[in-house]
């Protein structure tokens, strides 16, 4: 039975269910029965969240969510056979779960195997899914010292959770063994082994084959595949480049951020100037010293943060201006010094960036480890075929405010606050926007973390654990410190601090160009009715 619906944002909402089995019929209707402008809808333990294109979709949505009869749709789950995983019973932490749960190693095994799991909802990483058994016997407090590294392939529990590390990453699961069975691989036609509502058996074995811990994942030491036609040659990747389009929504399932340009302002700039389609990929620069050389004449344009750019080649030197196309001649490189404003410049070539899609998208997404490869010196951009009918456009002005040009001590971005500003002391829900924030050096493309140099960290009301819930872009989640971290566009799906606001859509762009000590207002919207 649904019990209340939040807004998560102007796009979104978080609708809270009595239990599981609600969740995950509700979360099939959805998928089955999309509501108009319906981008994506993500399953958890006792929420599905709902993202959708605009907020007057929103809107029409949560009236038709309302009358939805969750009793009746649950009836029409069907019963699938259960997917066998094999383990091997060997992990680290058996003894420990075996003590904890006063079952004995042999105890724990048998629990694990004698009952079917449910997934429930994805996680952090692609393919990881959060199982839920038919009981709680086997419900274990989370490591006081997480791991750096757990293999991939390694059974865990959590909680009332049990759950498969689909690759190589850093977790504080109980580990109790491992399997063989590949949890996440593009080259399947649906790459996640387990989505929510699929039952899955364990099986106990003697032996199992060592699953790799090397995945398709964007390594720095990956390489693009040369180039036959025009391209841009990397000379410099300056600290941190990527290949970046309009992202990969909808996936939130499998464990997938969209990802995408972190300012999708910016990066459609770019694209507009030289002509191509807005999800055309470009390369997103941080605090400049990127360097490229074409191969090929090519037409390129820079937007984002403002940066110093110069061109050098057989003709001499020239200065190129930002937001306005220029001409990159065959041999000719292309220079950016630091920025003058902002943290993110954005470099749009005409035909676009052609590198091979990941799941729909040329995005690299640092969070999931999918798409293409960080940029390093020597790598070559192949650039696709312009396209009948593309025009290079005129030049335009900065799509970035002037707090972010200006370089303003001071930006304001809106929120709506929720979906659980409850969580916390009535001080602390006024102190979000009657205090001032600062960017701290440790933001990056998964979020922008706060510290406070006036007020104090936020406190909360409630104590307990929030169950893990799904989370959009824009959101201003609380961990213990009490300090928010503002996820950009490659936050995980989900997320189990309570999220305290929402910075609307529009002022992500705004968001993506925060530099380290910039001082951060919110100003409070109300959501339409």
């Amino acid at each position: 039975m649904l019990t209340e619906i939040h807004w998560a944002g102007p796009r979104a909402l978080l609708i809270e269910l009595e239990s599981l089995d609600a969740v995950l019929a509700l979360h099939a209707q959805l998928v089955d029965h999309p509501l108009r402008g319906q981008v994506d809808v993500l399953a958890a333990a006792r929420t599905v969240l709902a993202v959708f294109d605009s907020s007057g979709n929103a809107r029409a949505a949560r009236t038709a969510v309302s009358a939805l009869d969750v009793a009746q749709t649950k009836d029409a789950l069907t019963s699938a056979d259960p997917v066998r995983i094999e383990v091997v019973y060997d992990g680290d932490d058996l003894p420990e779960v075996g003590r904890l749960t006063g079952l004995g190693a042999d105890g724990v095994i048998e629990a694990h195997t004698g009952q079917i799991w449910t997934a429930a909802f994805g996680g952090f990483a692609p393919g990881f899914a959060y199982l839920v058994g038919e009981n709680e016997s086997l419900n274990v407090p989370r490591r006081t010292s997480p791991r750096t590294a757990v293999p991939a392939g390694s059974v865990a529990l959590a909680g009332n959770f049990s759950a498969v590390y689909p690759r190589r990453s850093p977790g504080g699961w109980q580990l109790i063994g491992r399997t063989s069975t590949r949890m996440w691989d593009l080259d399947r036609e649906q790459p996640a082994l387990l989505r929510p509502g699929t039952p899955v058996q364990y099986v106990a074995v003697r032996e199992a084959i060592e699953l790799a811990d090397t995945q398709d994942t964007n390594d720095d030491d990956a390489t693009l595949p040369a180039a036959a036609g025009p391209a841009l040659e990397v000379l410099s990747p300056g600290p941190q480049s990527l290949i970046q389009d309009l992202g990969r929504p909808g996936l939130g399932d499998l464990g997938v951020s969209a990802s995408g340009a972190a300012d999708t302002a910016s990066a459609r700039q770019a694209n507009r100037l030289v002509g191509n389609q807005p999800g055309d990929a470009v390369v997103e620069s941080v605090l400049g010293g990127l360097a490229v050389r074409a191969q090929g004449e090519l037409t390129l344009a820079l937007s984002g943060a403002s940066v110093p750019a110069q061109i050098d080649g057989p003709q001499g030197e020239r200065n190129v201006p930002m937001c306005a196309p220029f001409a990159l001649h065959d041999g000719e490189q292309l220079s950016l010094d630091v920025p003058e404003s902002g943290l993110r410049t954005y470099l749009g070539v005409r035909g676009g960036i052609d590198v091979a899609p990941v799941l729909g998208s040329r995005s690299t997404d640092l969070m999931s480890g999918i798409g293409p490869a960080v940029l390093v010196k020597g790598a070559v951009l192949p650039v696709g075929d312009v396209g009948n009918g593309r025009t290079v456009g005129a030049p335009e002005t900065s799509p970035l405010p002037a707090d972010i040009l200006e370089r303003r001590k001071t930006v304001t971005l809106r929120i709506i606050t929720g979906p659980r500003q409850d969580w916390f002391t009535p001080e602390s829900q006024a102190a979000l926007t009657e205090q001032p924030w600062t960017v701290t050096a440790e933001s990056n493309r998964i979020g922008v973390r706060l510290g406070v140099t006036e007020g104090q960290p936020l406190e909360r009301a409630r104590t307990e654990e929030l169950p893990s819930e799904g989370v959009v872009a824009g959101s201003l989640q609380v961990p213990p410190s009490g300090l928010p971290v503002l996820f950009l566009a490659d936050h995980p799906v989900t997320g189990g601090y309570p999220v305290i606001g929402v910075v609307v859509p529009e002022d992500l762009p705004i968001a993506a160009q925060l530099s380290p000590g910039t001082t951060v207002r919110f100003i409070e919207m109300e959501p339409q009715p």
